[in-house]
């Protein structure tokens, strides 16, 4: 069967694009339906901020009815290039029905989009870089992704491989079933507590507009060294971070200063994926009532943000943020929690999870290939 490539131009070949995962999915019961209007203001490029330093090109493929089949978006991000000296060309938002001809026919259009613009590599996915949801699944298909992270059907990681895409990091997430917080931990946390070198207190909704500066600026200081790792713009931040608002409680966000100075910030958030699910990718006209209901609810939280600044990493920030978090969710009788993500060499922060009680319980894959001349 032969495919067309459509660029995605209109708003009707925007609105198909969104939509596409509805017909791929539809027999996945672990996927969870994204909101639609949030996904038509993330690849907005008059709303979302990504797009001041990336230029990002959406491809629908059509089949000879003129139906969409798969989808793919390509990318290059100058604060990338900027950063780690290297122009690469990044693949993502990629959905497919199960046909390895379909996936060589978009993929083959990634190789040849990098090629033109004179980029060595082609990495991926990204939906739109490491500060969205990235990496393809490749174990932890039994159960549904948490908010942020992505969901894809077993087949996706074969057909990658057969076309030439290699392996260049795994992303992991850990699952800690909330039970007791162990003894190490208090005694550590007693210990961090007599030493008083930091203070810790909540994020203030009510002065958000103070608050983002503080955050951003931990955020790109904490993850500079890692890999992978794209500095946001203030503005791309508190984009990212209004979009969580509605869902952010601040006795879950804790901000820790040393002599008032900003050291590190976590944040553990609902995962309101579990009232998703039923929703069908609307807030409207009755999906508000529902999630208002439902999110209460709601049985298990994400850790998508836990940093600390470089100079302050002996004071135990860490480990108090671990501390104080678990004994909230024990408070509130939350069952479980997702650590995410985490890079799997990154022995820093593995260990601490496995000595807590945390496993392995998910693994998305980010792959690479040379562009060939």
């Amino acid at each position: 069967m032969g495919f067309e490539l459509v660029k995605v131009e209109t708003r009707q070949d925007m609105e198909r694009f969104i939509r596409l995962p509805w017909k791929i999915y539809k027999d996945q019961p672990c996927w969870v339906p994204p909101l639609v209007q949030e996904r038509k203001k993330f690849l907005n490029p008059d709303i979302n901020p990504f797009f001041e330093h990336a230029e990002v090109d959406l491809f629908l493929a059509m089949d000879s009815d003129r139906s969409p089949v798969g989808r793919i978006a390509l990318v290059h991000d100058q604060s990338y290039q900027d950063l780690h000296s290297e122009s690469v060309g990044m693949f993502g938002m990629f959905e497919s029905m199960d046909d390895p001809n379909l996936f060589r026919f978009l993929l083959d259009k990634a190789h040849q989009w990098c090629r033109e613009k004179g980029y060595t590599r082609l990495i991926g996915p990204m939906n739109l870089s490491t500060n969205h949801e990235c990496g393809l699944l490749v174990e932890g298909f039994d159960s549904p992704p948490m908010l942020g992270i992505p969901y894809n059907p077993e087949y996706y990681g074969k057909y990658f491989e057969e076309w030439g895409l290699q392996k260049a990091k795994d992303l992991v997430a850990f699952k800690l079933d909330l039970i007791k917080i162990p003894d190490y931990l208090k005694q550590a946390a007693a210990k961090i507590k007599r030493r008083n070198h930091f203070s810790i207190r909540l994020l203030n909704l009510k002065r958000l507009d103070e608050e983002i500066p503080i955050l951003w600026d931990i955020y790109n200081s904490a993850w500079s060294m890692n890999w992978g790792f794209v500095p946001m713009t203030r503005k791309e931040f508190e984009f990212s971070i209004r979009e969580v608002k509605p869902i952010i409680q601040p006795e879950f966000c804790l901000i820790a200063e040393v002599k008032g100075e900003p050291a590190g910030f976590s944040m553990a958030l609902p995962d309101i994926n579990q009232v998703l699910m039923d929703l069908d990718g609307s807030l409207f006209p009755f999906g508000w009532a529902r999630f208002l209901w439902q999110k209460n609810k709601i049985s298990a939280y994400r850790v998508p943000i836990l940093g600390v600044k470089k100079k302050y990493r002996r004071l135990g920030i860490d480990a108090w943020f671990y501390y104080e978090t678990y004994k909230l969710f024990l408070e509130k009788k939350i069952k479980w929690c997702e650590m995410s993500w985490l890079l799997e060499d990154n022995k820093s922060i593995l260990d601490p999870m496995h000595r807590i009680g945390g496993f392995i319980y998910k693994r998305h894959r980010i792959y690479e290939r040379l562009i060939t001349p």
